[in-house]
């Protein structure tokens, strides 16, 4: 059993993470591992492989049920699901079904490891990953890093980054955000607002970037939304156009992506979705990423969010912009058109 257990490691557990879930892909009713295992064997070794069977499966049954299915497979048929997975399946497929075989945390972990071992560093899967996850989700995949890959996260983040840009992911991996509170500080709030502004737009010369980093990776999210919001009584351009107007590349993204967050996370996601599947030579890598990384954490409301800004749905603009097998899972993932 040492393989199955070993990959699929610990069950993820969502305690400690406070923000509220509105997952696609929730517990199947009148779940049997047995029978669900037994279907994914016959689907294997069926000539040509019955992909269906297997999307059906895997899409509608959450991780814990998953790793359930897996262990029921391994008494059954005495082989390693995972491995007649890989044997079976082949391209965007095969990649979606083995993310869906990690819990979210060892999938975050997973692809952090991805962008930045072997050459060159992945700087968009990184920023997305880092900047769009809570204190709790990072000390999580930080946790399951360390026991996937036997290294500290943040070493490995320093090793490949540099500058400020390292600063402030090492800052966001550290995982030091305050807790929200019930007592509303509008002395903090002004007093952060001050030294957003004091630190960037008013400074005649250069941006203060510390200054920024603390207070973005420090601050709880409803402080940090009210800062922003009195952050246009001091400076004529609000927070997103500040970033943009004091720094650039890696860290201006980074920045973005963090305000964008904390202003709605699931904006952010949608805005994500669509870009990469309306772009030349679509970003399969990112569209396979966030139905796999948010399926179980707020994808019903990437969904409506989705509707709202772009008026079409998800499950119709996946239907136009993807083809076959890959399709069909992520179909599966979306759940339901709006």
């Amino acid at each position: 059993m040492a393989m199955v257990s070993e990959f699929l490691g610990q069950l993820a557990l969502n305690s400690g993470t406070l923000e509220p879930t509105y997952p696609t892909v929730v517990p199947a009713t009148d779940f049997d591992p047995d029978r669900d295992a037994a279907r994914i064997e016959t689907a294997i070794k069926t000539k040509g492989v019955d992909e269906q069977t297997i999307i059906d499966v895997l899409t509608k049954r959450t991780y814990s049920q998953r790793r359930e299915i897996a262990f029921a497979y391994e008494r059954r048929a005495k082989k390693d699901m995972i491995t007649a997975l890989k044997g079976a399946l082949s391209g965007s497929l095969e990649t979606v079904i083995l993310g869906l075989m990690k819990s979210t945390a060892q999938y975050d972990a997973s692809e952090i490891r991805g962008s930045i071992k072997g050459l060159g560093t992945d700087e968009e899967t990184l920023i997305e990953i880092v900047c769009s996850r809570s204190s709790a989700e990072l000390l999580e995949i930080k946790g399951v890093y360390k026991e996937l890959f036997k290294k500290e996260l943040e070493k490995d983040v320093l090793g490949d980054t540099s500058g400020d840009f390292a600063k402030l992911l090492l800052a966001l991996v550290q995982a030091k955000r305050a807790d929200t509170s019930s007592v509303v500080d509008f002395e903090k709030i002004d007093e952060d607002a001050r030294a957003l502004y004091d630190a960037g737009v008013k400074k005649k010369k250069g941006t203060d970037v510390a200054t920024w980093i603390s207070i973005m990776s420090e601050r709880s999210v409803p402080h940090l939304q009210k800062v922003f919001e009195r952050y246009k009584g001091y400076s004529p351009y609000d927070m997103q156009e500040s970033i943009r107007k004091e720094v650039k590349g890696d860290l201006e993204k980074s920045f973005l992506t963090l305000v964008q967050c904390f202003e709605n996370k699931q904006l952010y996601f949608a805005n994500r979705l669509n870009e990469a599947m309306k772009s030349k030579g679509a970003k399969e890598k990112v569209v396979t990423r966030i139905m796999v990384s948010r399926c179980e954490v707020d994808l019903k409301k990437i969904r409506s969010e989705f509707k709202t800004h772009f008026g079409q749905s998800l499950y119709k603009t996946i239907a136009e912009h993807t083809k076959g097998d890959y399709q069909k899972v992520l179909l599966g993932l979306c759940a339901g058109d709006d």
